[in-house]
């Protein structure tokens, strides 16, 4: 039976994770619709929206949610309202939200206080930060769950919630990473205008409850990668508070060895990734794509605090010059054996064979609290 699916995303990284979920249920001939808001209808992020637009047979909603300064609270109240009206005057049979961002709190309160079928991806994980209560109040307000792990299943299931409504999947973004990207790394350098081939990636996003000292521990982190005299790739920090400060340290780094892009298509993402010679910074793709890939991460503070568990994962602080120059001196350009934790990269079947089973679309609505035993 052909069901409406409505995908809520703000960001390339949530994107990442929808995508093949969103094709899989296209292809299972199911009708997909995007609602999308937050920083992909910001010019300053690359307007990742076009990303989005590629994607074929989807249909495409915009929505723009938030101005330069907006709180998360405002941020939240926005998104409420216009995904309301959408949701009111289009009623899907699935709302589809992913993580812990704001933008997915706000669809899974529109979802549960309407009646609504929602599938949360990715619940049940830690991070250490306000994100992670955003992610655990999703799982309060959803009624189906996609998780990446046995363990995320059983966080799940420690927040009250039944065992039947779970679905261990995967991480959906190792689909991408686990093919050709269908480019190589001549195309992403010459599109991209990356003028070096041995390289490390960064990526270092604010952490709302630190914001006071965002902008001395980006100068820290990044004065010891311009340091170690090492290239370096920078994808630009998400749009939560602190991201002003951070910024300004990238703008203080020389061009000749630090090329900052705002986004990048996730094919050329991939490829960047599968060729670098390390990945620095609090991205989850630092825990997740990097060990999947063999590529040797050091998670830096606190952003992804307990997420990690390959062995090719180092941490330290922001301010630890001494860790990030011995990691970059003894890690750099090593690979791992592939880490699968998060899955091998077959997200997207397994969510397809999902919502293929009759009792998907049959659980009710009304929520109770199951104790473990």
């Amino acid at each position: 039976m052909t069901r409406s699916l409505l995908f809520l995303t703000g960001t390339r990284a949530d994107f990442g994770k929808l995508e093949p979920l969103a094709a899989a249920a296209r292809d299972a001939g199911h009708r997909v619709t995007f609602f999308v808001t937050g920083m992909h209808v910001m010019q300053r992020y690359g307007l990742t929206k076009l990303e989005v637009h590629r994607m074929p047979g989807v249909g495409v909603h915009e929505f723009l949610n938030q101005r330069a300064g907006d709180g998360q609270d405002v941020v939240l109240a926005k998104t409420v309202m216009g995904f309301s009206d959408y949701v009111m005057e289009n009623r899907p049979d699935l709302i589809v939200i992913h993580g812990d961002r704001i933008e997915a709190l706000a669809g899974a309160l529109v979802a549960a206080t309407n009646y609504i079928p929602s599938a949360h991806i990715e619940g049940g994980e830690v991070s250490g930060t306000i994100d992670e209560v955003f992610r655990h109040c999703n799982t309060k307000l959803a009624t189906h769950h996609f998780v990446s792990s046995d363990q995320a299943a059983r966080r799940v299931m420690a927040l009250g919630e039944p065992e039947s409504s779970i679905h261990v999947i995967g991480s959906p973004e190792l689909d991408f990473h686990a093919a050709a990207s269908g480019v190589t790394l001549d195309d992403v350098r010459a599109r991209y205008d990356i003028g070096f081939s041995d390289y490390g990636i960064a990526v270092f996003h604010p952490v709302t409850s630190e914001q006071a000292t965002m902008g001395a521990q980006a100068d820290a982190l990044f004065g010891a990668l311009d340091r170690s005299g090492r290239n370096f790739v920078v994808i630009a920090p998400n749009n939560d508070p602190g991201s002003e400060a951070i910024f300004a340290a990238l703008d203080r780094l020389p061009k000749d060895r630090f090329r900052l892009i705002p986004s990048m298509r996730f094919s050329h993402f991939s490829e960047l990734m599968k060729n670098a010679a390390c990945m620095v910074g609090n991205s989850s793709a630092g825990v997740r794509e990097a060990p999947f890939l063999g590529i040797p991460s050091l998670d830096i503070g606190t952003r992804q605090t307990n997420r990690a568990q390959a062995a090719s994962v180092h941490s330290c602080a922001a301010s630890d010059g001494g860790a990030i120059a011995d990691f970059l001196s003894r890690e750099w350009g090593h690979r791992h054996p592939p880490h699968t934790g998060f899955g091998e990269g077959r997200a997207a079947d397994r969510f397809a064979q999902t919502l293929a089973k009759a009792d998907f679309w049959a659980r009710g609505l009304q929520k109770a609290f199951q104790d473990i035993g």
